[in-house]
């Protein structure tokens, strides 16, 4: 089919900068935070490499990947697409906190 695209689900973690610049789970008012779900769209920038990779979603929120799942072409819309990978990766700490809170 003219068109089809590999499409990922990636459940990640919001991310903000500290003072050193450093990436850092985005935690609410009570200290915690939730991981969400994206999509690769046919427009998105860049590739994914690996777990921990840092991608930019359509409102310019930063993300930590803490997981990937293939999904079915069919199935994309059930996901909101993102708009770019970048080339940084989180910390260990940030990856191994929001692999804790997936296995929850």
């Amino acid at each position: 089919m003219k068109g089809k695209y590999e499409v990922n689900q990636f459940i990640g973690v919001p991310l903000e900068t500290d003072d050193s610049g450093q990436y850092r789970i985005k935690r609410d008012e009570s200290g915690d935070f939730k991981l969400h779900s994206w999509r690769t769209g046919k427009h998105t920038k860049g590739k994914f490499k690996q777990v921990g990779q840092i991608f930019i979603t359509e409102n310019n929120l930063m993300v930590g990947i803490i997981k990937a799942i293939p999904v079915a072409f069919k199935d994309r819309h059930q996901y909101t697409p993102l708009q770019r990978f970048t080339s940084e990766y989180v910390s260990d700490e940030v990856l191994n906190a929001g692999k804790k809170k997936l296995e929850k």
